[in-house]
């Protein structure tokens, strides 16, 4: 992949620290490369497929938001959709789990399979695959409810009452955040900082104990050392969980995802817009020998 763009007399013009914009630029590219390396070339070859999306295409009152989506998610990696606003990441994301179901006017065509079952068949029910597919928002959802009822609350919906204090404390470790909160079950949810709230939110998901877990920006609205501990936290859990996580960050799939599909968007000649998957493989893959010249204006960033 060319790391770096032909210079103009612009780009020669130095930095604040005295370094051109183009070599700025390439040791950036440098960096997120070493960084994607780390997850291995193939991660994805013996893992059983999860999630498999087959033709899928989403809209809202008639007007698609995202179409033609072919992938397939797999067992115990972590999966980055990544793409610039309006690209339909959030949208399939939400597909994933059945979501859209509860937006007026939302239709989800083609196939979406969780372990070879179709997620959409006639009586399957909803509320079963948000159990084992849970969610993670965007920004932090406490409820005006205790630490310790925030956690319970999914066990209590779901009728998993039995140890129910073990299984709270057993959530809260799992999103580190049991050492924080243990002195304090009792207080008020809200009372937590932002980043522990997101990680109360995580710990609400994981109780009702899902098989994957989807992650819309968690991070974005959190200060960079409370982002930290959410990607340490992600590492984490795909030791146990399927994890598919949206981000506006490249630096963050890099440095969370094995693999990564990346989004762009298609503009009829009406000026309708629509959301398609470009390319998705392995994260060293795409960002250091995408295949589609899209993805690499997008990784290079000559095109966000």
């Amino acid at each position: 992949m060319q790391t770096m763009t032909e210079s103009d007399p612009s780009s020669e013009r130095g930095t604040a620290g005295g370094e051109s914009a183009d070599v700025a630029l390439a040791r950036s590219q440098a960096q997120m490369a070493e960084i994607a390396a780390q997850h291995g070339a193939a991660p994805q070859e013996g893992k059983p497929v999860v999630l498999g999306l087959e033709n899928v295409a989403v809209s809202y009152s008639g007007h698609q938001a995202v179409r033609g989506v072919e992938m397939n998610i797999h067992k115990t990696l972590v999966t980055a959709f990544i793409g610039p606003s309006g690209c339909g990441k959030t949208t399939l994301l939400r597909s994933l789990n059945r979501m859209n179901d509860l937006i007026p006017g939302a239709e989800v065509t083609g196939r979406i399979t969780y372990h070879g079952h179709d997620l959409n068949a006639a009586g399957v029910d909803p509320v079963e695959v948000r159990r084992r597919i849970g969610m993670v928002f965007q920004r932090p959802n406490p409820f005006p409810k205790s630490i310790f009822d925030n956690v319970a609350y999914g066990l209590r919906l779901h009728g998993m009452k039995d140890n129910l204090h073990d299984r709270v404390e057993k959530a809260l470790r799992q999103a580190a955040l049991w050492d924080e909160v243990h002195k304090r079950l009792r207080s008020s949810a809200l009372s937590l900082s932002g980043g522990q709230q997101q990680r109360l939110c995580i710990a609400r998901a994981l109780a009702i104990e899902p098989d994957v877990v989807l992650m819309d920006e968690p991070a974005s609205a959190l200060d960079p050392i409370a982002t930290q501990r959410i990607e340490d936290l992600v590492a984490e859990l795909k030791n146990d969980y399927t994890i598919v996580i949206v981000t506006h960050n490249m630096q963050q799939a890099a440095r969370v995802a094995d693999m990564t599909a990346f989004f762009s968007v298609d503009v009829a000649e009406s000026g309708a817009r629509c959301g398609i998957l470009v390319e998705h493989a392995p994260t060293v893959e795409l960002f250091t020998r995408p295949s589609d010249e899209r993805t690499e204006a997008y990784v290079t960033g000559r095109f966000g």
